[in-house]
């Protein structure tokens, strides 16, 4: 587990997923505008997660796969862990969640442990992926990973948001993702610095 500090004011990393394998998914878009907008100081890098194995407990006791353990070491470097997730049948979907599940272990000493976390989603309903969030804050309970619970970004309508290119150009969603990442990187300096 990395024990370095972020300093009060300095440079503050962030490494990033989207919780969908979709190429076009609105969560990836979400995820590239998050990196587009990141304020000053702030610098985030997307993580890919298509090569993560389904969690496996035998598979683990061999040692971790090479992209496990790349995430991993990605996670550990950063300050902070920024999730765009989709919402599936009202919770978070199985991909997102074994990403999650890979990282929580080992238990009590994982990269998680500590790590201030953010979430976020996008979706073409009504509700913004408010439940899926909720149940993603929910297994950061056991991580000991501290989920940023405000403000909050619920992409709703997504496909009336982005454009054919998969580029953020709602004006006010840009605006409040803007806002949610300045918070992030306070959030990151509160709580972070303990790591």
């Amino acid at each position: 587990m990395n024990t370095e500090k972020s300093s009060a004011g300095g440079a503050i990393k962030v490494a990033g997923f989207a919780g969908s394998l979709r190429k076009a998914s609105f969560n990836r878009a979400l995820l590239r505008a998050a990196a587009e907008l990141a304020p000053a100081g702030m610098t985030i890098e997307v993580l890919e997660i298509r090569g993560i194995p389904v969690y496996d407990a035998d598979v683990e006791a061999e040692g971790d796969p090479a992209p496990v353990a790349e995430f991993k070491r990605a996670v550990d470097a950063a300050d902070g862990l920024l999730i765009a997730t989709p919402e599936y049948n009202y919770g978070v979907p199985g991909v997102t969640k074994n990403v999650i599940d890979w990282a929580s272990r080992p238990p009590r000493k994982s990269v998680l442990d500590g790590k201030p976390v953010a979430v976020m989603g996008a979706t073409p309903g009504m509700w913004g992926t408010a439940r899926g969030q909720a149940q993603l804050r929910q297994a950061f309970t056991f991580t000991n990973s501290y989920a940023m619970q405000q403000p909050e970004i619920l992409v709703a309508r997504a496909g009336e948001k982005f454009d054919a290119d998969g580029r953020l150009v709602d004006d006010t969603t840009r605006e409040y993702l803007g806002k949610f990442l300045v918070a992030f990187a306070a959030w990151i300096e509160r709580v972070g610095n303990g790591r």
